[in-house]
């Protein structure tokens, strides 16, 4: 097989985390998938680019510097075609699940997530949204 076309071809997708060596290596497997990948290192600028050009999808971190993952991702969800959100975080508390999810969070994965991991979660979540809008 060659030239397979990768599992995310041309989905946009922000990653939004404030340590380097993360996103960088969360950027490069999704651009092996095809992915169109942006990044941010801080919530406020998650949130503009949103606004600007929203993504199809965003990964993100809950503990970042200027507006916390959580401020960000109830801002972001606050969009009329809002992105699917990926949180990820080093934070076990179920509370903060929780929380996520009452904010519209689509997916919680606890840090370290294996790369694989969040690939295949990001394409499941894909796939379920075309699934809904095939319904039409």
């Amino acid at each position: 097989m060659s030239e397979a076309e990768g599992r995310l071809e041309d989905v946009r997708v922000l990653i939004v985390d404030d340590d380097r060596d993360v996103l960088e290596s969360i950027d490069a497997v999704f651009q092996a998938e095809g992915a169109l990948t942006m990044v941010a290192m801080d919530g406020d600028e998650a949130v503009k680019i949103c606004a600007e050009d929203p993504p199809d999808l965003v990964v993100l971190d809950v503990m970042l510097p200027k507006r916390s993952g959580f401020l960000a991702l109830e801002k972001i969800k606050g969009y009329e075609n809002s992105p699917i959100v990926i949180m990820v975080t080093a934070n076990e508390g179920r509370r903060h699940q929780a929380y996520a999810e009452s904010l519209g969070v689509d997916d919680y994965l606890l840090k370290p997530v294996p790369l694989s991991r969040l690939l295949d979660t990001a394409v499941r979540l894909l796939d379920e949204l075309d699934d809904e809008g095939d319904d039409d």
